[in-house]
């Protein structure tokens, strides 16, 4: 019998990698990145991979969905899907204790409710017609199949021409079908204060550009990743990009990531709270108290 799947979600900077960690040493655990961007290889300061917090006192806890893409690839919520279950499956065949960790709500409440996301194709014509729209304008026809489930989705018109693509192909199909089952989860979410979040967030990005946040771009930009790629990705990838290659002094790329990833973590609580509305039930452990009572608080949830 499949032990019963352990979800950790939380605002960026909320401390959510640690805690799972050691929450998965206490239970025989293995986590699964909730992250749509830590599975690019290569990209790990922009993505906070810290994959060192993986190992707790010499024991290494083993992780899934980190670095199994190269940055540029193209991957969707239904790759996740299909990425999740096999990884999930794997888990609970040899006895552990699955746990899902991250911040991309969309990601994390699709296993979770089991959406049928089916591998949309392109649609050439359909692009050719989307193409001179400006970005407003893509923002209001995908606003006509229904309310936006992801704010990112309209950063750029690369972006909002592939939503729309795929909102006007989800509209053909039957929704009524579900190629995964919904899965029952004890869901831990961890709460920060505003002002401590935005503390946490402006010293976490000047290290990431002290440890060479600003150089890994410019790596990945002579591998031959493109600029246009890396922008897609967003937060630090966008607007570190757009320094390297000119388009932003360094004071100014700063003040707009800095901006940036404050919203980011904003919109994150607005779709948690939205999860919640929507049906599920989030246990909230404060983010700021020690390590082993946020343990104790998780152990007694997942025990209920």
């Amino acid at each position: 019998m499949k032990q019963k799947l352990i979800t950790i979600l939380g605002p960026t900077a909320s401390g959510k990698t640690p805690f799972a960690v050691r929450l998965a040493a206490a239970v025989n655990g293995e986590i699964l990145s909730g992250d749509s961007r830590q599975l690019y290889r290569r990209m790990d300061i922009g993505t906070g991979k810290d994959l060192d917090e993986y190992t707790l006192d010499g024991i290494s806890i083993p992780y899934h969905l980190i670095d199994i893409r190269e940055p540029g690839d193209k991957y969707t919520l239904y790759n996740y899907q299909q990425d999740f279950h096999t990884a999930y499956e794997d888990i609970c065949s040899r006895g552990k204790r699955a746990i899902i960790c991250g911040g991309t709500g969309l990601y994390i409440e699709s296993v979770l409710k089991g959406y049928h996301l089916p591998d949309v194709p392109a649609n050439p014509e359909l692009r050719n017609r989307l193409e001179s729209k400006t970005l407003d304008e893509l923002t209001e026809i995908l606003r006509g199949y229904g309310p936006l489930h992801n704010n990112t989705d309209t950063d750029t018109k690369k972006r909002a021409i592939r939503a729309i693509e795929i909102a006007d192909y989800r509209s053909l199909l039957d929704q009524s079908e579900t190629a995964y089952p919904p899965l029952e989860s004890t869901i831990l979410g961890l709460k920060i204060d505003r002002e401590l979040r935005r503390d946490k967030i402006s010293r976490r990005l000047k290290a990431r550009l002290h440890e060479g946040m600003i150089e890994e771009v410019r790596q990945l930009l002579a591998e031959g990743v493109a600029a246009q790629d890396l922008i897609y990705y967003g937060l630090e990838y966008k607007y570190v990009t757009l320094h390297v290659t000119g388009a932003l002094a360094y004071e100014e790329m700063f003040r707009q990531l800095e901006i940036a990833i404050h919203q980011f973590a904003k919109r994150q609580m607005t779709w948690f709270r939205g999860m919640e509305r929507r049906g599920f039930n989030i246990h909230w452990i404060d983010a700021s108290l020690p390590m082993e009572e946020k343990q104790a608080q998780a152990i007694s949830f997942i025990t209920m």
